[in-house]
């Protein structure tokens, strides 16, 4: 049975740089056969033309797909932000092109959590290895990551598996364009925490995305430190960022054994040091303790 008309909609929202074909339809598919799902699909093609799409649109089905190209490389952030002002949906989905939803169940139980819990702005899902392997700490969002099946609050989210409060996404700004790539997502949950909103990571949502270390991306260490301190100058009251930061150096330091990344990552340090870090607004106290309550005080 279809959901009534004063559902939530969902929208979803699929970056690309038009160089995963099948993994791209693959994508769209798991969105399409949703069960009462009717999904707006808006593919953003980040500098590059998107794919023909050849995934179908199951009869009966009021989902639709939208096509929009950007003309540069804009980076996720952006590109995820234009994605969502072409979306009308209530909640909308961010979906990695290499990714795809585990089962046909995931938008019902998204939009009941939606429409059930006003104070949820989003839902990070359970990112699992297709081929069966453990999966990469990094995709549970907090602290004590060693049970990925166990739901709980959390700090931050994984962008390209998660469903966000549209309302919610626009009252705080969006994610911050500048980052590119890297803390994007903890930039936005900060600033929804400090609004009283809930963050979840919840199991019961699944994503498959094949296991690739996030080292791949050629400016990783780089753009992972500038945001680094790009985090802590926007949201953090000093006596905070500076341990945040001390916090980072140190543990870097300790992890990290390649002398090029840690060139790397000292030159992006300096950078978020020095380069204007856009709009400065340190969350609170009661948003600092909230954190703390969490498991994640922001000084880690």
């Amino acid at each position: 049975m279809r959901q009534g008309d004063d559902a939530l909609k969902l929208s979803c929202v699929i970056l690309t740089m038009g160089n995963r074909v099948a993994e791209l339809n693959r994508a769209v598919e798991s969105a399409l056969n949703q069960a009462d799902g009717d999904i707006e699909i808006v593919i953003v093609g980040n500098g590059a033309d998107v794919p023909p799409i050849t995934a179908e649109i199951p009869p009966g089905s009021k989902a639709t797909i939208k096509t929009i190209r950007l003309p540069e490389n804009v980076g996720i952030p952006e590109g995820r932000n234009r994605g969502v002002q072409e979306c009308t949906g209530d909640v909308v989905l961010f979906l990695d092109d290499d990714g795809w939803y585990a089962n046909s169940k995931v938008a019902a139980h998204i939009r009941e959590r939606f429409a059930t819990e006003p104070d949820l702005a989003v839902i990070s899902l359970r990112v699992m290895d297709p081929d069966g392997g453990a999966g990469q700490r990094r995709h549970v969002p907090r602290l004590r990551a060693g049970d990925p099946a166990r739901s709980s609050e959390v700090t931050t989210f994984l962008g390209g598996a998660s469903a966000v409060r549209r309302s919610a996404f626009l009252q705080v700004g969006g994610l911050p364009e500048k980052f590119f790539y890297a803390h994007e997502e903890t930039d936005l949950a900060w600033r929804l925490l400090g609004e009283g909103y809930r963050i979840e990571y919840d199991a019961e949502t699944v994503m498959y995305h094949p296991q690739v270390p996030p080292t791949r991306h050629p400016d990783f260490y780089r753009l992972n430190a500038r945001n680094r301190v790009w985090l802590a100058r926007r949201n953090l009251p000093w006596v905070l960022a500076v341990p945040y930061l001390v916090n980072w150096i140190v543990l870097t330091l300790i992890r990290e054994r390649s002398l090029s990344a840690l060139k790397a990552w000292f030159k992006g340090f300096i950078e978020g040091l020095r380069e204007p870090a856009g709009e400065r607004r340190p969350m609170t106290w009661r948003t600092a303790w909230r954190m703390l309550r969490l498991g994640r005080p922001p000084i880690v």
